[in-house]
C-alpha cells in the first residue's frame, strides 16, 4: 500500500506518456544526417530519460562540443515537427491524475515550454498546479528539477513523492530527499531500477490514488 502524499512530482516520458516512437524517430532523423551506422529503436529507447547531450556524446564519442550542439539543435527542430502523432497517454494516467489529491508538478528533463505544450496537447495540463522542466540547471540524476518544483510549490521534500520510470528519476529523488515510486511499464530496465532502490513500485498509476 502506498500512502497518500501532499505533493506529487511526475516524470513525463515513460511515466505519463508513451512517447518513444516520436522521440526515437526524431533521433533517427538526426542520425540520418550523419555517417553513423543505423541505431535500432530498442537501443535508442534505452536513452530516454538521459539528457540529449549525454546521449549524443555516447553515440558520437569523437564529436566536439560544437558538433554535439548541432545535433541537439537538429533534434529540437525535428521532435516538435513530428506533432507527437505517435505519442499516447498511458492507460490509467489521466484517471490517476484526476483522482489524486494534493498538489502536482512535473519534474522532467524536457524544457518547461515543451513540457507545457505537450501536456496541453494531451489534455493533462489541467491536473497540474505547476509545470517544471530542466531549464538551464543540472539535469537528472541531479536533484535540481525536483528542488525547483518543490520551491515553486512551497513544499518540503518530506511531503513529496517523485514518480518516474528511470534510475535517473530515482537517484534525483533520493538526492532531493523525497520518496520515490518506480513504474514498471516505462522505458527503464527493471534491474537498473531495482538497483536504484525506489521506495515504492506500481504497475498502474491508478494505484497511487488507492492510498
Amino acid at each position: 500500500m502506498i500512502p497518500l502524499f501532499p505533493v506529487y512530482l511526475f516524470d513525463i516520458d515513460g511515466t505519463l506518456l508513451d512517447s518513444a516512437e516520436d522521440i526515437c524517430g526524431a533521433i533517427q532523423q538526426v542520425l540520418a544526417t550523419t555517417d553513423c551506422a543505423p541505431v535500432t529503436f530498442e537501443l535508442l529507447k534505452g536513452y530516454i530519460g538521459m539528457h540529449l547531450r549525454d546521449m549524443f556524446r555516447d553515440i558520437f564519442p569523437r564529436y566536439d562540443e560544437a558538433q554535439i550542439d548541432e545535433l541537439i539543435r537538429q533534434y529540437r527542430a525535428c521532435y516538435p515537427a513530428r506533432g507527437h502523432k505517435r505519442t499516447r497517454v498511458y492507460p490509467g494516467a489521466a484517471e490517476a491524475l484526476a483522482a489524486l489529491g494534493g498538489r502536482k508538478s512535473t519534474a522532467t528533463t524536457k524544457g518547461t515550454p515543451t513540457t507545457r505544450a505537450i501536456l496541453e496537447q494531451f489534455g493533462l495540463i489541467g491536473y497540474f498546479d505547476h509545470v517544471q522542466g530542466t531549464d538551464g540547471f543540472p539535469y537528472k540524476p541531479a536533484p535540481d528539477v525536483i528542488l525547483t518544483a518543490l520551491a515553486a510549490l512551497g513544499a518540503r521534500p518530506e511531503e513529496c513523492l517523485m514518480v518516474g520510470d528511470s534510475p535517473f528519476d530515482m537517484e534525483a529523488g533520493r538526492r532531493a530527499g523525497v520518496k520515490t515510486c518506480a513504474v514498471r511499464y516505462g522505458y527503464g530496465k527493471h534491474e537498473e531500477l531495482a538497483r536504484a532502490e525506489p521506495d515504492f513500485w506500481v504497475d498502474d498509476l491508478r494505484a497511487l490514488a488507492e492510498g
